[in-house]
């Protein structure tokens, strides 16, 4: 099935995406519209302004990835959109839209775990990236390792108990005043801040390869409410740093465990300029391969949703047009 051109589609959250992907490397386009600005006066994903926004969207934004691919819709070999995890109503819109393009043009309709996506987008930017590889994969909803053993098999490591590491970020963030997004905005302000300044908790540091980040939130919290005078790029400088140590401490120790060739980030905190920096680091050190996206593939996009679609499609053929959203999809599950 070379020179295979597949359609993806993302709405999982909030952003709506559309992308057209050859043989799951060949990037021909590439559209997103963002909805942070519908969503930052509330300081967070407001799910139903979310769900219209997509069904707003997602025409222009899939006509406008065809037009920039330069090629007709009767052109297109597959539709692949992610059916979760994510919003039941945000999935909706993309999963119905990409049904129906399917049945319109008479091609197949490839389900895709949002999750997967995410590990795909690694072999967008290098395509012969050697595995097993660890893949630390850090957003908003999900913290995982994930040892990735090849296409289609992986074994998941460690998840988060609590809070994800970027919902942390933005908790800490909308605490502090800082804004919504939170993990940028910590990102930012933390280069002026002392990240010797506050010693917040590692928690489970040593035991297995879970993680918990409630508790360095709360920290954060209880030490303003204590020390009001404190300095915020320094609060801010000191707890990013107690997430990034943790994140890099168990993924390092992960890869050599298990004799990974390589070491990637994935999703939205791996635009983090601190844990990009420890990760290439630890690489160097270990004799592992790093990858480190690029920042446009990090945070939610519809070319790693065409990539997960393409080897889908390669390993089990179409999926059934009954199969419906999942907000709760685990990666072992489709």
């Amino acid at each position: 099935m070379s020179g295979t051109r597949v359609l993806g589609i993302e709405t999982s959250c909030d952003e709506t995406a559309a992308a057209v992907v050859v043989d799951a490397h060949q990037v021909l386009s590439s559209v997103v519209s963002s909805q942070v600005e519908l969503h930052a006066r509330f300081g967070g994903v407001v799910p139903e302004i979310a769900s219209r926004a997509h069904v707003e969207l997602l025409t222009p934004v899939v006509a406008r990835a065809l037009v920039e691919a330069g090629i007709s819709d009767d052109h297109v070999d597959a539709v692949g959109a992610t059916v979760g995890p994510g919003l039941v109503g945000a999935l909706l819109v993309g999963v119905s839209a990409a049904k129906a393009l399917a049945l319109v043009w008479g091609v197949p309709f490839v389900a895709v775990n949002h999750l997967e996506a995410h590990l795909y987008a690694c072999f967008l930017e290098e395509p012969d990236l050697e595995l097993p590889i660890v893949v630390m994969l850090v957003s908003g909803g999900h913290t995982l390792l994930i040892l990735m053993e090849g296409h289609g098999r992986y074994r998941l490591l460690g998840s988060t108990i609590d809070d994800a590491a970027g919902e942390a970020f933005d908790k800490v963030a909308r605490f502090l005043g800082l804004g919504y997004p939170g993990g940028p905005a910590i990102d930012r302000i933390a280069l002026a801040g002392d990240a010797d300044a506050v010693a917040f908790p590692r928690a489970i540091l040593d035991d297995g390869y879970d993680f918990s980040f409630s508790g360095v939130k709360t920290a954060v919290v209880n030490y303003v409410r204590k020390h009001p005078d404190v300095s915020t790029p320094d609060v801010a400088a000191s707890f990013q740093e107690a997430v990034v140590d943790v994140l890099v401490i168990k993924a390092r120790r992960a890869a050599v465990a298990h004799g990974a060739k390589g070491l990637a980030l994935a999703g939205g905190v791996a635009a983090n300029s601190l844990l990009r920096t420890r990760v290439l680091d630890a690489c160097l050190a270990d004799g592992l391969h790093p990858f480190l996206p690029s920042r446009e593939m990090c945070t939610d996009n519809a070319a790693m949703v065409a990539a997960a679609a393409w080897w889908r499609l390669q390993r089990d053929g179409p999926s059934p047009l009954d199969v419906g959203a999942s907000p709760n999809l685990r990666l072992e599950t489709l």
